[in-house]
């Protein structure tokens, strides 16, 4: 049986810096599917290659040396930060709907896999016969909270209704269809996954302690830097954590539009030299730095238009990890983390209400490491990958034999 992956988040090269839970996904349906993924291009990534059985298939939509609509962060955000890139928004949409049509003719797959709303899920709902294939929708959270309004809601309805079949990763995004756009959905929660043998407690390594001059608290956060993860919020805490724990470091992994600002806004703070920012890692490179960290802290907000997380897999790598999370209690965390049980929930948006959880549990060690514990214990066998992967697989066999 063949699977057609459309998405727009997959790995340019190898030690790519992107989000790899589409590829993770895709690689491990191989093993009962003939996986094509087709995704835009990016200057210096080839057209075509196979990566762990994958068929990968990189369609062009604009000058070659200019296809960054795609590939530097959510497209949203892009838009954001260079409006120069609107003008690749309607050749980007006309050429994916047309090389979609060209790889279901060459490739003839029994079912799609649309990962996001827009556009795959959208231009996925316009195919006609006879290249009318079933598609499963999955949705990731920004493409239901952050296209807001009547031509989006048609849009997400459109999309939504001709699926065969549609997943999303938090239950907060279920209620959210069910409430604004369409009640009578049949809506599965399934999430991403996370392998617990490359996220583990054993990847410990305290040489990053001293690569970094660490010699207090380590509390980390992993993340774009973007409105919507909070990282404001968290230098804010920081003053008062310091007062506490003079010798603290925070760390930041991950660079996006708000990574100068953020530089200089703890540089007015007077907390610089107390803050680490790394600049993006690989996925493979970020185990030994959830293992080694004392608090991991995810202080993502609602922002206007109410665009939020859809879940937060940092969250979860670091659990796996055996780092205990500080999470702000956005919708989709509060399904997730049970507060003082497999993590701590503070307020959104309340940097006094975040310093006192972190001064809470540096300060009791025992409680920090039970609750990693059980985090970890509860968690595990519900985001393993290898369950999460058989959950889509059986969803997917099941669809085909539908048509």
């Amino acid at each position: 049986m063949k699977l057609l992956v459309f998405t727009s988040t997959f790995p340019r090269w190898p030690e790519d810096t992107l989000p790899p839970f589409v590829y993770e996904l895709s690689k491990r349906l191989t093993k009962s599917f003939e996986v094509h993924v087709l995704t835009p291009a990016f200057p210096g990534a080839k057209e075509f290659e196979i990566m762990d059985d994958i068929k990968v298939h990189r369609f062009h939509y604009f000058f070659k040396n200019f296809e960054k609509l795609v590939g530097l962060g959510g497209i949203i955000s892009v838009l954001r930060k260079n409006p120069f890139f609107y003008f690749q928004v309607p050749s980007f949409l006309l050429l994916a709907y047309l090389h979609l049509k060209k790889s279901v003719k060459l490739i003839q797959p029994d079912i799609i896999h649309a990962h996001w709303i827009f556009p795959q899920g959208f231009l996925s709902s316009l195919l006609k016969r006879p290249n009318d294939i079933p598609y499963l929708l999955t949705v990731h959270g920004g493409d239901i909270f952050g296209l807001q309004g009547s031509v989006w809601k048609v849009i997400k309805r459109r999309a939504l209704s001709g699926a065969a079949g549609v997943t999303v990763v938090s239950k907060a995004i279920k209620k959210e269809i069910l409430d604004t756009i369409e009640p009578s959905l049949e809506i599965k929660v399934l999430s991403m996954g996370v392998d617990s043998t490359l996220f583990h407690p054993d990847q410990r390594d305290h040489s990053i302690k001293e690569q970094y001059n660490i010699s207090g608290p380590f509390l980390l956060f992993v993340g774009r830097l973007v409105e919507k993860k909070g990282v404001r919020y968290l230098l804010e805490a920081m003053p008062r954590v310091l007062r506490e724990f003079p010798d603290t470091k925070l760390m930041i992994i991950g660079e996006g539009p708000l990574g100068s600002p953020l530089k200089r806004f703890a540089a007015n703070l007077n907390i610089l030299k107390h803050v680490i920012f790394t600049g993006a890692m690989s996925h493979r490179e970020l185990p030994k730095y959830f293992a080694t960290a004392d608090v991991f802290i995810c202080p993502s907000v609602t922002v206007k238009g109410k665009d939020a997380e859809g879940l937060g897999m940092v969250v979860l790598e670091a659990i796996f990890s055996g780092c205990m999370p500080i999470v702000s209690s956005y919708p989709a965390m509060v399904d997730l983390i049970k507060d003082r049980q497999t993590g701590i929930l503070t307020r959104e948006k309340a940097p006094e209400d975040l310093a006192d959880k972190i001064i809470e549990m540096l300060k009791d060690t025992t409680r920090r490491k039970e609750i990693a514990i059980q985090g970890r214990k509860t968690l595990r066998t519900q985001f393993e990958w290898e369950v999460i992967s058989n959950n889509y697989i059986e969803l997917l066999k099941n669809i085909g034999k539908r048509t």
